[in-house]
């Protein structure tokens, strides 16, 4: 995990701070959750910094915008890259060049809306394989088993996204189904 973490923020991986593999606290006792190499300083000693190599990179927030993706449906981006990372704006099943739904099937909705979210990808120099998690809405949970079957044809490489599934109560022009992104650039 420090490996990784520090990879993705340009810092050395000596210089991270890690969480240990096992912790088991007594009771009344005071338990640090993060160790240290011996050659990062004391976390109390005031005058212990840490360098980000990125940090002025995360200021650079770029827009996403393709005519193969629905346009926004409001004061939002399509997509945003920052700081290596693609965040995709929540997906309906929308086609593009009118706006509207496919059509009134969870299946065809679900369908475009991974399309939309793929052509945001594409337009950000990513693909359905870079994605980490997703998060999916649902106007009636009952729907999941056919919305997971059309999800596994998109994502259908090992290591698969992180993922949340909500029901909801309603979806911007009542659609079944909404999908959000994100991925590694």
């Amino acid at each position: 995990m420090a490996y990784c973490s520090a990879n993705s923020f340009q810092i050395p991986a000596t210089n991270v701070i890690s969480r240990p593999r096992t912790v088991t606290p007594s009771v009344g006792a005071s338990v640090s959750l993060w160790r240290r190499p011996s050659s990062i300083p004391s976390i109390s000693n005031r005058n212990m910094s840490f360098k980000c190599h990125a940090i002025s990179k995360c200021r650079d927030i770029i827009p996403i915008e393709t005519d193969k993706a629905p346009e926004a449906l409001g004061p939002y981006s399509q997509g945003i890259i920052a700081n290596n990372f693609i965040f995709v704006s929540g997906s309906l099943g929308l086609i593009p060049e009118t706006g509207e739904l496919i059509s009134d099937d969870v299946g065809e909705q679900t369908m475009q809306a991974l399309k939309n979210i793929g052509a945001i990808l594409r337009a950000g120099g990513a693909d359905y394989n870079r994605v980490v998690k997703t998060t999916i809405m649902l106007a009636d949970v009952a729907d999941f088993a056919l919305v997971n079957e059309i999800y596994a044809r998109y994502f259908s490489k090992q290591p698969f996204p992180a993922r949340s599934t909500f029901q909801v109560g309603a979806l911007p022009k009542n659609a079944k189904i909404e999908i959000d992104a994100i991925a590694l650039v």
